[in-house]
């Protein structure tokens, strides 16, 4: 089957085309050989079915020394039969050095001018013809968030791939193409096919003085040590700056030469209407008094909708509930396994879904609209007081979504530091499973006011956690560069479907599971094993916290997936109206206890798989060290103050 490689810079709208044509039948896998992963789906057009796989963004082909994993890798192993290479038709001079690297590679090209009413808006106009002409490749102009240009994308990258047409590298200064060529020459062709490289690109790899590239080619790095050494030297002495900034500029002024000669760009008197948002959105003061009335309606909005739906939704599985007990032999096996099967239908319909829907809707659309990268923005001097790099605030933002991604983020970070503390309070950030948990347990019976209460509360308890880290585990704090894309109205298909993938990772993966939890945990009261379970934990539970008893065994389905939390407590105790059998005490304190303790077992291996197995035990002692302290401090208050 054909393949086609979406390739982009961040924010250039590569995941915003890939939404609009892939549906609803997408896959999540990893590259050969890496943990990187991409989504990819399977598209007809014109007679040809063939895959499309949506490369994670990238804003060049140079490796990097802090990570091993490398997306001149994963291009090279994925082997596309063509690459769509989406560029920001609204920042085209940055954007084609991107381009300008990709045809480096020689593969089949084409370029996808994207978000052309964002250039338009910005007065700029591009000759999508002449630069097409100027790069030797296809260029199709597109609006990918409104659909506009997309058939005629694939279909020219269809028939690039069939026509096998490559793209070819532009010419740099005399001096540099001198030394790229006797470079190149020496370069054995077994080396190129085992790289799935030209030697062109090689050649310029070394020239930059590449370790990471060097040390991937082992021996033929070490063969023509000196032969790179002596051109890049050269190549120093003549410009007066080291080699791999001559030939960073040497690209940057060949995509400047494009724009300039394909763009005409008219002068604005006026000024946009984001950055007039910006002055607000970014300032020092008001900054923060926007984001700070940004998440209060973000999470009210969120208890408000769930509030609404979960009674009514809750009434009629307990109506059918009731019809099925009068059908059935009272405590037999068959009426447990049904009570078990209902729960767990009721616990997804009437709890998760009133709460996470909501939830990832108004995440989505801040993503979209461009907000959150300002709030990373604003976050980052707090950061810093934590120990913890500017960059951190992405797994950080990333995690109130699902902890697993914000995890496998951690990698952007340069110190192994950095990613271990970035790591362990990640794993302390109220995920959207557990945002369920606070908004059905203390958001519904003891009000909206605590759970808001709870996200501050976690804040609070991340930064005392960083400056402890920061005390017994010091290091050197770099600056953040954060890119800040333009505002953007979201679109309404675009949104629903980022919706969707995000929800279908619950409706496909956890719900199964929890209904499959919630029907063992009625085996387990059939069998009156429950008890036992509730016992072994009782010294934590009923005992320490103050709990009832029956929420021990909550505990543990919940280490598989926090959704599982919520229903099996109900399960356990018999009712959904957990005031009935719950003080607001004991409901305020097993939120506490839930919203810091070990994360999801989805977590904890995306956590071995960066630090191994001392990664995890100390995210589990961690993370239930914290849980056991901020309970039992709740539990004083209660004492102390009523």
């Amino acid at each position: 089957m054909m393949r086609i490689a979406l390739v982009g810079q961040p924010n250039c709208g590569k995941s915003t085309l890939f939404n609009a044509i892939a549906g609803y039948k997408t896959e999540v896998g990893n590259f050969p050989g890496t943990t990187i992963e991409f989504t990819r789906c399977k598209v007809g057009c014109e007679g040809h079915t063939f895959e499309l796989v949506d490369v994670p963004g990238l804003y060049s082909l140079e490796t990097s020394g802090a990570n091993d994993l490398h997306a001149l890798d994963q291009l090279a192993k994925i082997a596309p039969d063509v690459i769509v290479n989406v560029a920001d038709a609204s920042i085209l001079s940055r954007s084609l050095e991107l381009t300008l690297e990709l045809l480096e590679i020689e593969f089949p090209l084409v370029l996808c001018l994207n978000m052309m009413d964002e250039a338009a808006h910005k007065g700029i106009s591009i000759d999508a013809d002449r630069l097409a002409a100027g790069l030797g490749i296809p260029v199709v102009p597109t609006i990918a968030s409104r659909g506009q240009g997309i058939p005629e994308l694939f279909k020219t990258a269809l028939q690039t791939a069939c026509d096998k047409r490559l793209g070819r590298p532009l010419g740099m200064s005399r001096d540099v193409e001198s030394a790229i060529g006797e470079l190149a020459a020496g370069i054995a062709p077994e080396t190129a096919a085992r790289v799935g490289l030209p030697p062109r690109f090689i050649a310029l790899q070394w020239l930059q003085r590449d370790e990471v590239f060097g040390k991937r080619l082992g021996d033929e790095t070490v063969k023509n040590g000196a032969l790179i050494q002596r051109l890049a030297a050269e190549l120093e002495t003549a410009h007066g700056r080291p080699s791999d900034v001559v030939i960073g500029s040497e690209r940057h002024a060949l995509a400047m030469n494009l724009f300039e000669s394909t763009s005409t760009v008219l002068v604005r008197t006026k000024k946009t209407q984001g950055v007039d948002w910006d002055r607000y959105a970014m300032h020092p003061v008001w900054g923060f008094l926007l984001l700070a009335t940004v998440l209060f309606f973000f999470f009210y909005a969120v208890f408000g909708f769930g509030r609404l739906l979960e009674p009514p939704l809750l009434d009629l599985f307990a109506r059918l509930q009731g019809l099925l007990d009068n059908k059935l032999p009272p405590a037999s096996l068959i009426a447990f396994l049904m009570k078990g099967l209902i729960q767990g239908f009721s616990g997804g319909i009437g709890i998760v879904l009133p709460y996470l829907f909501p939830f990832l809707l108004a995440l989505a659309l801040l993503e979209d609209v461009g907000y959150l990268p300002r709030a990373a923005f604003l976050m980052d001097t707090l950061m810093h007081r934590i120990g913890l790099h500017g960059k951190a605030v992405i797994p950080f933002v990333l995690g109130y979504g699902c902890t697993v991604p914000a995890i496998m983020s951690v990698r952007i970070l340069e110190t192994r530091r950095d990613r271990f503390v970035a790591a362990l309070l990640v794993n302390l950030i109220p995920c959207a499973a557990r945002s369920t948990v606070i908004f059905a347990v203390v958001g519904f019976f003891v009000g909206g006011g605590w759970a808001l209460a709870f996200y501050a509360l976690d804040l609070l308890v991340i930064a005392l956690a960083g400056r402890l880290f920061l005390k017994f585990l010091p290091g050197e704090l770099t600056g953040l560069i954060l890119e800040i894309p333009s505002w953007k109205k979201p679109a309404l298909a675009t949104v629903l479907h980022k919706v969707w993938f995000r929800l279908r990772e619950f409706i496909v993966v956890a719900w199964p599971i929890l209904i499959v939890g919630s029907v063992l945990l009625s085996l387990l009261e059939y069998y009156r094993l429950d008890d036992a379970v509730n016992g072994l934990l009782s010294p934590l539970t009923s005992g320490l916290l103050g709990l009832p008893a029956a929420v021990g065994i909550t505990l543990v389905f919940g280490i598989l997936r926090k959704e599982l939390t919520i229903v099996m407590l109900i399960q356990a105790l018999g009712t959904a109206n957990l005031a009935l059998v719950m003080t607001t005490e004991q409901m305020v304190v097993f939120t506490a206890f839930i919203l810091f303790y070990i994360p999801c077992l989805a977590t904890l291996t995306m956590v071995h798989s960066a630090f191994r197995g001392k990664g995890v035990l100390a995210s589990i002692a961690f993370t239930t060290g914290v849980a056991t302290l901020v309970a039992l401090l709740f539990r004083l208050g209660f004492t102390l103050f009523g």
